[in-house]
């Protein structure tokens, strides 16, 4: 079947066009920033050098330019990412707002993964993709290739669109983030996306897993994603609620006030934990809140790129 002369949008899936958008909103209001001296845009060639194979020469852009330029494939990458994201049941929190557009948790997520992805195929870098639960359930190695990016949005798209929420699925970051580590054999920047709720195991050993992702001098930065005015805040109306934990599915009835004292000293004494581990590790701790845009995320994943290169 002929598909050369799809239509343009026929091109993109419905992420790639709002990964894209939001890409170029952000890299024009770079441009109006005091950061605007940063690179986002990588050259598609590079000079050729005498002696070399002439099986890559761009001809084309040679009869345009009287010029003799290589193209770029990826093993001339310039860096490689590898984006994980949780998606344990705890990450669908809250349920979509229709009426406010507030998403949750693992849409946020997926969303910012695909801008991410995004922004590294206009970088000409190499992109891989790692999704877990109670374990690895997606896993693929870095490459630059479009037919890459086409099959990551997809899975992208799944977690966005899932087929079954009722599921109860636990974290088990510890196991999962020590098989994710141990199969990023190259020199990669490591994009983690989790609320870091892992019911299973104790601190140290989910410390000891981030450790793990700084070996073979990999640097991490781990977006702590949250609903800030729930989650961390613990801003509800003065009245008796039902929650559920949305990993086991057991519930509780209660007065948001009974507790709210002794849940946010506890919430703010893991996050300092959490904080100070990352510092002592050196990967860089972003807090993530949902309510807000997507520069909170593609802001430090530049300025990280930019000190790795």
């Amino acid at each position: 079947m002929e598909t050369i002369n799809q239509q343009p949008l026929q091109q993109f899936t419905h992420l790639e066009l709002i990964a894209k958008q939001v890409v170029e909103g952000f890299i024009t209001g770079l441009h109006k920033s005091p950061f605007h001296g940063f690179s986002v845009e990588f050259a598609e060639h590079r000079l050729y050098n005498k002696g070399e194979s002439t099986r890559h020469i761009d001809w084309k852009l040679y009869g345009r330019t009287d010029k003799l330029f290589i193209k770029r494939y990826e093993e001339e990458t310039n860096l490689r990412c590898q984006i994980i994201i949780d998606d344990s049941s705890s990450m669908y929190f809250p349920l979509p707002d229709e009426k406010t557009g507030k998403k949750n948790k693992i849409v946020f997520s997926a969303y910012c993964a695909a801008a991410i992805i995004s922004l590294l195929k206009n970088q000409r870098d190499a992109v891989g993709l790692s999704v877990f639960s109670e374990e690895v359930e997606f896993h693929s190695v870095a490459k630059s290739s479009s037919l890459h990016h086409k099959m990551l949005y997809h899975q992208l798209e799944k977690l966005i669109h899932p087929y079954d929420v009722s599921v109860h699925k636990k974290t088990s970051a510890v196991d999962a983030l020590h098989q994710i580590a141990d199969s990023i054999h190259k020199r990669s920047l490591v994009v983690i996306f989790s609320d870091m709720m892992d019911s299973k195991s104790n601190s140290e050993e989910l410390f000891s897993a981030l450790q793990h992702l700084k070996h073979n001098k990999h640097e991490v930065v781990l977006f702590h994603v949250v609903d800030k005015e729930k989650e961390m805040d613990f801003e509800f109306d003065n009245r008796p609620y039902r929650f559920i934990d949305m990993e086991t599915g057991e519930e509780v009835k209660l007065h948001p006030n009974q507790i709210k004292e002794t849940y946010l000293s506890q919430m703010a004494d893991y996050k300092k934990e959490l904080m100070l581990k990352c510092g002592q590790y050196k990967i860089d701790f972003v807090e993530a809140d949902i309510s807000l845009g997507f520069d909170q995320v593609l802001m430090p994943y530049l300025v990280k790129r930019t000190r790795m290169m």
